[in-house]
């Protein structure tokens, strides 16, 4: 069939055709979404009333609102100590496991498993491990002659809640710096060692600055994901009447908007949360601008 285009002109309508069932639900549902989101920030609701204009006290009151103040601290602190630990270790496991030895799918796939195993049903198995009087970890300790530990007492739960969502982003982080891995020319390391570099030579002046690509991808979801961090979290952590010893800025907008029904303080809360994101992925587009190497 001819539509009167051009070659060219004709590949362009095929791309924006496909493209169009993404742009759509780009332009109503996330675009749209952030618009609808900062418009009610502005208002006061409670889901029943009609919505009542507040301009800016949604935002003034965010900061003197202790319990959002400690979320978003939450937020911070999680964030500073997960998003390094992912990257690091899942860049030291996809080395490992890019070599030549004996059962490498099997350790992969091991690894990848908590990335595609339910939330929901890894939270009870971690739960059983750090339960304070039959927890495992805690069995242990008495078996070694050594006192238990709440290790999701409010003293404890960031590290513990750290720790496990560390343990299920790693497989997919160790997934994609494999792709970068297998993509370097093997001819870079021959010639390496022929001029005498060792293993960690080779690893600081070949491997890390020709995966930085992956390292940027991979430190920008990771960082994206932390922001978000919610469900580990939660039913790790949760207390009665819907508390949580470990709060953080995502527990606290669905508090706000389904618990206490103030959809326009977690509005607010939304977009304050929102504008952090974009304001780390600036930062993360400079970095990537002045020291991404892309051959």
């Amino acid at each position: 069939m001819n539509y009167g285009l051009k070659p060219l002109g004709r590949e362009k309508f095929w791309l924006w055709l496909m493209l169009l069932p993404t742009l759509i639900g780009l332009v109503f549902g996330t675009i749209g979404s952030l618009l609808a989101t900062l418009g009610l920030s502005f208002f006061d609701w409670d889901l029943i009333n009609a919505p009542k204009w507040a301009g800016v006290s949604n935002y003034v009151a965010l900061a003197q609102n202790p319990d959002y103040v400690e979320a978003f601290t939450n937020t911070l602190k999680f964030s500073a100590e997960y998003v390094p630990a992912v990257v690091i270790i899942s860049l030291l496991l996809a080395v490992l496991l890019n070599r030549k030895i004996r059962g490498v799918s099997i350790f992969r796939t091991i690894y990848f498993l908590p990335a595609v195993t339910s939330a929901v049903a890894s939270a009870l198995v971690w739960n059983m491990i750090y339960g304070k009087d039959t927890g495992i970890l805690n069995l242990l300790l008495e078996t070694l002659g050594l006192a238990p530990v709440c290790w999701l007492c409010a003293d404890n739960a960031m590290v513990s809640v750290v720790i496990v969502n560390v343990w299920g982003a790693i497989g997919e982080g160790m997934i994609i710096f494999l792709a970068g891995l297998t993509s370097i020319p093997r001819d870079y390391y021959e010639a390496a060692s022929m001029d005498g570099a060792n293993d960690v030579q080779q690893f600081f002046h070949i491997t890390l600055p020709l995966i930085t690509p992956s390292i940027f991808f991979q430190t920008l979801i990771t960082a994206i994901n932390a922001f978000q961090a919610y469900d580990y979290i939660y039913m790790l952590t949760r207390r009665g009447q819907g508390n949580s010893t470990v709060p953080v800025a995502v527990y606290s907008i669905y508090r706000n908007a389904f618990n206490f029904f103030r959809m326009g303080d977690a509005s607010a809360q939304a977009i304050q949360l929102a504008l952090l994101v974009a304001l780390f992925m600036a930062v993360m587009f400079w970095w990537e601008r002045h020291y991404v190497v892309y051959e």
